[in-house]
């Protein structure tokens, strides 16, 4: 009956289709102007929030440093050797060694004899000069016989004073040949003795480069090294700034590479002179013997700088760039100005610094690397540090 009134179903069907698409469309754009109604008064009030604050500046944490009394501690780093390092070797005309009497390591006396020399040839000359003072003593003697026989004559007229005049004359050269004798005799043990390798000062041995069997003399070079008394020292270069705060006598605390020793020592030369190219110079600290300060050897040093009155301030203060160290200093205005440094010891009191500071600004102590330099602050003064 539908079918002849010219009626089509499918015309219902798409007449509710379209009604549920204006639906959707109409919550959609509703959605979308809560949105943009909602964006829009975000940025209204962004806009506004300055408005109402005006031109608020970030409040920072200020400290006024004062000065304090610190003990500096200058790092230094060098090699390890001997305070008097001492070469040994042949003293005479040498020889074969015959014997080695030291191994490096030893401890020796002043004089004790550190190897020995062949000395055969020596002692059979030193035997035959022996011998001839003898002689030369026998012919003195004989020469005094004669001159005292003459004189016992002289009254008798037997013997005229020329003669006696020579016998004296034999006499006198007679006494002078036994005491050249008696030289050459010395000369020659003093030869012998010089075979004897002997060490010039107490000390502790070092090296060895000898053997028994080598063919040594006076162009051989040192065959020992020792250590005058024992006593080491550490050689460090120091920049030229800090060589300015040493002196000498400044203690020092050497750690030798590898160990945690902190051995005592003091500074007993500093450089006069300065390197014009490192700008550098160099200390000698003396250190008394331990076992694990071997020449040649690297350690590190704490070198005492000496008593400073210096401003100190907290690690969160310190800020640092490519130019250098630096703190923010509140000038008038309470407006930031950066001020560069130079600081010195790092300790559980704070950071100390050497110049740049005066000790009566007023410092940001901390958030300072979210500044500019001429931010303005609300500057919080906190005491002063101690």
């Amino acid at each position: 009956m539908n079918m002849e009134a010219g009626i089509d179903p499918a015309d219902y069907l798409d007449e509710d289709e379209r009604r549920s698409r204006r639906t959707r469309m109409l919550i959609i754009g509703g959605i979308i102007a809560v949105v943009v109604i909602g964006l829009l008064f975000l940025m209204l009030h962004k806009k506004a929030a300055p408005a109402a604050g005006g031109d608020a500046a970030p409040s920072v944490t200020v400290i006024i440093p004062g000065r304090h009394t610190v003990t500096t501690e200058i790092p230094a780093v060098g090699n390890i050797g001997a305070r008097r390092d001492m070469p040994v070797g042949v003293a005479g005309e040498g020889g074969v060694v015959r014997a080695v009497l030291v191994e490096p390591g030893t401890w020796v006396a002043a004089g004790q004899a550190l190897a020995t020399v062949d000395r055969s040839v020596q002692v059979q000359q030193a035997n035959a000069l022996a011998a001839s003072i003898a002689q030369a003593r026998a012919d003195a003697e004989l020469a005094k016989s004669n001159l005292i026989r003459a004189k016992a004559l002289v009254k008798s007229g037997f013997i005229s004073q020329a003669d006696i005049d020579a016998k004296q004359a034999a006499l006198d050269g007679a006494n002078a040949r036994v005491a050249v004798a008696q030289a050459q005799l010395k000369q020659q043990q003093a030869t012998i003795g010089r075979l004897d390798i002997r060490a010039p000062t107490a000390g502790l041995v070092l090296t060895r480069s000898v053997e028994a069997g080598q063919i040594v003399n006076p162009s051989s070079g040192a065959l020992f090294r020792i250590a005058s008394e024992g006593k080491m020292e550490l050689q460090a270069r120091l920049a030229e700034s800090d060589l300015q705060r040493v002196h000498v006598g400044s203690t020092a605390m050497v750690t030798p590479v590898g160990t945690t020793l902190r051995i005592p020592g003091h500074v007993w030369q500093i450089s006069p002179v300065i390197d014009p190219s490192s700008r550098q110079g160099t200390i000698r600290i003396e250190l008394p013997y331990n076992a694990a300060l071997r020449p040649g050897g690297f350690a590190a040093a704490e070198v005492g700088g000496g008593v400073g009155d210096v401003p100190l301030l907290p690690e969160s203060a310190v800020q640092s760039d490519a130019k250098g160290n630096f703190v923010y200093i509140i000038v008038a205005g309470d407006k930031v100005v950066r001020r560069n440094i130079k600081i010195g010891d790092v300790d559980d009191r704070g950071v100390t610094v050497l110049s740049g500071l005066a000790g009566t600004e007023r410092v940001v102590a901390a958030a300072g690397a979210f500044l500019n330099d001429g931010d303005k602050v609300k500057p919080d003064l906190q005491p002063r540090a101690r």
